[in-house]
């Protein structure tokens, strides 16, 4: 039912030719979505209900972003609504409450800035946050930090003394620095910089020098619904793919009639049943046993960016040459998977772990 009713709402108010008017006005996002989205509760959907949340679990937030992924919606859903939403549930205090009902409210976004080099290694990082006085001085760069470029606030992964630590600050502090960005997928990225970024203990998220109790589960949230997003972003170039194999005709039949071409499309649609179950799966392992979620999430992310980039491949294939023309919007499909099988972690990052965690 949650399914049916994103589906009704994102056909008429998201759907691809809402991606190319964005893009074609050099937008990255539309705030009015956002709040259209948040009114219908979508933001909440991890948030409790004494925060103004519907608290519907991970399985819901997947079913949501696999809607979102059939027709490419550009939103804050998985930096706010999933990763913020995750981190500052894992804190209990009146201050992650406040944040959380600002996510549910639709209020206030939220941007994740974790990577630092060209891929995504959260234990790597080189940001340094030093101790000054009672609070931190924040220097260094984040790369790739998706809606960065317009979030009211941004979670900040920093070495420390010991480990590392997890800052909550708002985007507009002394000595940030954003350079937004539009990605080939039309969605924005920012490189910010920090410079010198005064943080008081208030700023911390979870505890000094312990940042990955915080964030674990925070990024392992976002992973699953990223992969139920690359889910639904296979599932409508397949349905586009299959639509044009029944309307194009080559030498006088429909090229859907050609036995090769079958052959591909239900491969396709094969492995986009059995990634499904993976994604089913990594929702129902984060809402029943979060502690022991890593292996199926991993699955589910390596499982739906492989898919994903295999749907549209064979989308540009059998549209043939229109394919590569930007007047067809499967070349739309083809971007995005390029830019969501990085984020997060990309296949081979989540087939190692998967390896490591099977006793490989």
């Amino acid at each position: 039912m949650l399914g049916d009713a994103a589906r009704g709402f994102l056909d008429q108010a998201a759907p691809v030719a809402h991606l190319r008017g964005l893009r074609d006005a050099g937008q990255t996002h539309d705030p009015a979505l956002w709040t259209q989205m948040a009114d219908m509760g979508w933001a909440g959907v991890l948030i409790p209900e004494s925060a103004g949340g519907s608290d519907m679990g991970h399985a819901a937030a997947g079913v949501l972003a696999h809607e979102m992924g059939k027709t490419l919606v550009n939103s804050p859903f998985l930096s706010s609504a999933v990763i913020a939403a995750t981190a500052l549930r894992q804190v209990s205090d009146a201050r992650a409450t406040e944040a959380l009902k600002g996510i549910a409210s639709g209020q206030v976004t939220y941007a994740l800035a974790v990577d630092e080099g060209a891929k995504f290694a959260p234990d790597a990082t080189a940001m340094q946050a030093h101790a000054d006085g009672n609070g931190f001085r924040l220097n260094g760069t984040k790369k790739f930090v998706v809606d960065g470029g317009f979030a009211d606030r941004i979670l900040v992964l920093a070495s420390t003394d010991n480990s590392q630590t997890l800052f909550d600050i708002p985007a507009d502090r002394a000595g940030v620095t954003r350079q937004a960005q539009a990605m080939i997928d039309s969605r924005d990225a920012a490189r910010i910089t920090f410079d010198d970024v005064e943080a008081t203990g208030a700023d911390v998220l979870g505890t000094v020098d312990d940042a990955m109790t915080v964030l674990r589960p925070a990024l392992e949230a976002g992973q699953a619904a990223l992969a139920a997003e690359l889910s639904g972003l296979a599932a409508g170039a397949f349905g586009m793919t299959v639509d044009y194999l029944k309307e194009r005709q080559q030498f006088g039949v429909t090229i859907g009639s050609f036995q090769a071409l079958q052959h591909r499309a239900a491969h396709l649609w094969s492995e986009t049943e059995v990634t499904a179950s993976a994604i089913t799966n990594a929702g129902r392992a984060l809402d029943e046993t979060p502690d022991e979620a890593t292996l199926a999430v991993s699955l589910a992310k390596a499982r739906a960016t492989g898919t994903a980039q295999l749907a549209v491949r064979e989308g540009v294939q059998m549209h043939g040459g229109i394919g590569m023309t930007d007047e067809f919007d499967i070349g739309f499909f083809m971007k995005r998977a390029r830019v969501s099988a990085e984020w997060l972690g990309d296949y081979g990052y989540h087939a190692e772990t998967v390896a490591r965690l099977r006793g490989f």
